[in-house]
């Protein structure tokens, strides 16, 4: 959607489907309140908590939709995807959101493999497989927009204990910028954000505080939202490929 189609004051996704995958709590369900505040019919994905998901289902109302599904498995993905077409025919906006910091300890080579495998399968294999499922209906309808979720660790990558982390994060964020690459000629935007520690599960499981940040506090994932839904909106069409970093200037590349 080009700028010079909607008027400044006008809310910047009415009309569109926007699925949020792991919309049931942290940055996910901060995203999908955002993307309803503007307009937005939200196909809201969950997996694991029933309560936080039907608290967001009524504050969505009419205009959202709870899709359950495992992403860790290829089944998932799929289901996912068609439930959130047949809603209303089409998907306009895709948020690979969903994710976990899954440990990946060398020292044991069983938990070694599994943390991979898992890091794999949620972080990196799941929005490829709902990123293709978008881009190959995208090009169908003339356009759309994918924003991913990546980490600063793409960047930096994580700890000693997070490396399988760290890595399916990159490959997320080379996934979102070669789409944007590969194809921007059939109208398919692609973004990525890199936030930092936001309050979140993921930064009670590393026992962040903001001790020693530099505006004191973790990032509110209200934060990373609104910026979600800014790019969700095709405001800024030549600012595909980019990746916004949002640390609240803790990791400034």
């Amino acid at each position: 959607m080009s700028s010079e189609t909607t008027s400044p004051g006008s809310l910047l996704l009415t009309g569109k489907t926007v699925l949020v995958t792991g919309a049931s709590r942290g940055i996910g369900r901060a995203t999908a309140l955002a993307a309803h505040r503007e307009g937005a019919h939200v196909v809201a994905h969950w997996a694991g908590s029933e309560q936080a998901a039907l608290s967001l289902r009524h504050r969505l109302g009419d205009r959202g939709r709870l899709v359950r599904a495992d992403l860790r498995d290829p089944g998932g993905t799929e289901t996912l995807w068609q439930e959130s077409l047949a809603w209303r025919g089409r998907v306009d906006v895709l948020v690979n959101n969903a994710g976990a910091w899954l440990g990946s300890p060398l020292e044991d080579a069983a938990r070694w493999r599994q943390g991979w495998a898992d890091n794999l399968a949620l972080n990196l294999t799941a929005p490829a497989d709902l990123s293709r499922n978008a881009v190959l209906h995208f090009r169908e309808r003339g356009g759309g927009i994918v924003v991913g979720v990546s980490s600063r660790s793409a960047h930096r990558g994580d700890d000693a204990e997070h490396l399988a982390y760290g890595a399916a994060k990159a490959g997320l964020l080379a996934l979102t910028k070669g789409i944007a690459r590969g194809f921007a000629a059939d109208g398919v935007l692609a973004y990525s954000v890199a936030p930092g520690w936001v309050a979140t599960d993921l930064a009670e499981a590393g026992a962040a505080d903001g001790t020693g940040l530099p505006l004191g506090e973790i990032t509110p994932p209200q934060d990373v939202a609104e910026m979600i839904v800014f790019l969700a909106s095709g405001r800024s069409r030549h600012a595909t490929g980019a990746t916004i970093d949002i640390t609240g200037a803790d990791y400034i590349r």
